[in-house]
């Protein structure tokens, strides 16, 4: 990939911010860098890296992607009251691809599981 300023910015806000992001939320932040960007101008370079893999987009069919800079497997809990997104490291993510695999006679190659419900802070008291 060519080196654009612009996406290194991009990169770099996204690792500063070492949190869950939705391309508008990117863009507010980065425009204070890049007063002149476009949200387009994110869009194509947020999709530009991930297809590249340099960062993970999460896809969000409630509502918009999220892009991740943590690029070991992992997998997300998305809350469907406050739309956060949060990391899942555990091993039983691997047990159940394990299984999975044994059982149906199948090679994953990689696995990008979201779970939906409702996080802590949103639940009832």
């Amino acid at each position: 990939m060519k080196y654009s300023h612009q996406r290194e910015v991009i990169l770099q806000t996204i690792r500063r911010l070492a949190t869950h992001l939705s391309a508008a939320d990117i863009y507010q932040e980065v425009k204070k860098e890049l007063p002149s960007i476009s949200l387009g101008t994110v869009y194509r370079n947020l999709n530009s890296l991930a297809d590249h893999g340099m960062i993970r987009k999460i896809e969000n069919p409630f509502g918009s992607d999220q892009f991740d800079f943590t690029l070991t497997p992992h997998s997300h809990l998305y809350c469907q009251r406050c739309h956060h997104v949060y990391d899942i490291n555990t091993t039983s993510i691997e047990e159940i691809r394990h299984v999975i695999e044994r059982e149906h006679h199948y090679q994953i190659t990689s696995c990008n599981m979201v779970l939906e419900g409702i996080c802590h802070n949103c639940q009832p008291k």
